[in-house]
């Protein structure tokens, strides 16, 4: 069996790379499997389950369902890319702070989750959160420490950016 290659040039968490993939790759397989970027979970691997959540271009979408191939002149950032093991990015704070992170497997999709909604959203009402948390499963928290860690990251996301201004 022949298997078909493709290059592709994308920036990662801000580098830019240049890889050669099977033209049929996921890009969750190209993450974890290549690039050995094991933040990026596979749960449920049909897009049920939001595990492998992280942002194309801004968006949130399920790395499981993206062919790798439409990554090419993309801008992606992962859960490796969201602060640092010295200084935690205002979302990661706030899961910790209000105890949303219980055996954390659903941690990284949801992180980037919020992540992405703040950058489209500054001020999302409840509905709004709610929404763009909704396609993150999660089977220990019972969600209200999520959403509260959810709205507390808004809060403060707001306030450093109107102190930087």
């Amino acid at each position: 069996m022949i298997y078909e290659t493709i290059a592709i040039r994308f920036t990662l968490n801000g580098e830019q790379h240049k890889e050669e993939i099977l033209a049929g790759m996921s890009v969750l397989e190209m993450l974890r499997d290549i690039l050995k970027l094991r933040g990026t979970k596979e749960g449920c691997g049909i897009g049920e389950c939001g595990a492998c959540t992280i942002q194309v271009d801004g968006k949130a979408v399920n790395a499981c369902l993206m062919p790798a191939a439409q990554l090419d002149r993309r801008e992606v950032w992962t859960i490796e890319g969201v602060g640092s093991s010295s200084h935690l990015h205002p979302v990661q704070e706030s899961f910790l702070s209000n105890h949303a992170v219980q055996c954390g497997f659903c941690t990284p999709g949801l992180i980037m989750s919020t992540k992405a909604l703040i950058e489209e959203n500054s001020t999302p009402d409840h509905k709004e959160v709610v929404h763009a948390v909704s396609g993150n499963l999660c089977r220990c928290t019972g969600y209200q420490q999520i959403l509260s860690a959810v709205e507390n990251a808004v809060e403060t996301c707001n306030t450093h950016n109107k102190r930087n201004k």
